[in-house]
């Protein structure tokens, strides 16, 4: 495994242990692990990703720390947007969908305002970051 995979599961056994709220996490939003499936292979993978609620929604950002391509979950959850998320000790069965528009540049600025460094991947990037929507079922 990765370095990067051991610290996702690092990260993914603390969320589980310690009802969400993973003690070696440093970020200033609060974590969810989204449950998906490869966009090729149907294999089940999990990620943890920062969130803003929004209405009942959750939202999630595809920083991938303001690298060049988007990350892989990204591309899995527009092929597949039934997903699953665990939120502190709760499961729920989701449906994403991309913000676009006014919608998009108004939850990426919250995030923004809560959590500067997106505005730092933002400008890391030729890529807009998009923002996706999950929106319980």
């Amino acid at each position: 495994m990765s370095s990067m995979g051991d610290y996702n599961q690092r990260i993914i056994d603390e969320f589980r242990a310690n009802a969400g709220k993973p003690p070696s996490w440093s970020g200033s939003s609060a974590l969810l692990l989204i449950h998906h499936r490869g966009a090729k292979s149907g294999s089940e993978r999990v990620n943890p990703v920062a969130y803003l609620e929004d209405d009942g929604r959750y939202v999630i950002f595809a920083s991938k720390a303001g690298a060049p391509t988007n990350p892989d979950w990204y591309h899995n959850l527009k092929a597949h947007p039934d997903a699953t998320i665990e939120v502190g000790s709760n499961t729920l069965a989701v449906t994403a969908a991309e913000a676009t528009g006014e919608e998009r540049e108004r939850l990426f600025a919250a995030q923004a305002e809560r959590s500067p460094q997106f505005t730092e991947y933002q400008q890391k990037t030729d890529r807009v970051i998009p923002v996706v929507v999950l929106t319980p079922r």
